[in-house]
C-alpha cells in the first residue's frame, strides 16, 4: 500500500470533546446575553450573532463531523455545499424581495 492511501482514523480524547462541548456551552451563554442582556445597535447585533453562531457550526463540522483530521475533499465539499445554498437563498430573495406588487383586479 502506498503512502497516499493510508489513512488512519482519528479518535478524539474525551477531554478534547468535553472542551470543544464546553466552548459550545459558553458560545450559547454568550449569544443569550448579547440578546437579552447587552443590547447592541440594529446592524450590529445581527453580526454579532451571526458570528457566534458561525464560530458554533465550525466547532462542531470540524470536532464533532472529525473535518478537522479528515482528507480535506470533505471539507471542500462542505464549503461547497454551503455556497450553492447560499446562492439558492439569494437567487429567491432578488425574486421576492424586488417583486412588483400585485394589485387584486375585484
Amino acid at each position: 500500500m502506498s503512502d497516499n492511501h493510508k489513512h488512519g482514523h482519528h479518535i478524539s480524547t474525551p477531554a478534547q470533546l468535553w472542551a470543544v462541548g464546553g466552548a459550545l456551552i459558553v458560545l450559547t451563554i454568550v449569544t443569550v446575553l448579547f440578546a437579552r442582556v447587552i443590547h447592541l445597535p440594529y446592524p450590529f447585533n445581527i453580526i454579532t450573532a451571526l458570528a457566534i453562531a458561525f464560530t458554533k457550526a465550525g466547532l462542531v463540522a470540524a470536532f464533532f463531523m472529525n473535518l478537522y483530521w479528515d482528507v480535506k475533499f470533505n471539507l471542500m465539499l462542505l464549503i461547497a455545499s454551503l455556497a450553492f445554498f447560499i446562492l439558492m437563498v439569494a437567487i429567491t430573495l432578488l425574486d421576492t424581495l424586488y417583486r412588483i406588487e400585485v394589485v387584486p383586479s375585484f
